[in-house]
């Protein structure tokens, strides 16, 4: 199982939006959910390529403590369940 946490959501939406955008973060933009919407689209993509079947969720309220610990309050923002092609002949 990977879990991967994205840590500078904020600075991709400025880069992507500039300044004026930038101040929108929080009020309207939520930028952990926008960067892991273009996460989850890039990894089912690549998931169908190679034939791997996953389910692929983004949830709200999960956090990393140090190496060894996981606080898991979730709540499901999008669930989707890939079905992978089959794997091409070399």
């Amino acid at each position: 199982m990977l879990l991967i946490e994205v840590t500078n959501a904020r600075d991709v939406i400025r880069q992507r939006i500039g300044r004026l955008g930038s101040r929108l973060i929080g009020k309207v933009v939520d930028a952990e959910a926008q960067v892991e919407k273009a996460l989850i689209q890039e990894l089912e993509t690549a998931f169908r390529d190679f034939g791997i079947e996953a389910r692929i969720a983004s949830v709200e309220g999960i956090q990393l403590l140090g190496r060894s610990h996981l606080e898991v309050p979730l709540q499901v923002r999008e669930l989707r369940h890939v079905q992978g092609d089959a794997p091409k002949p070399s």
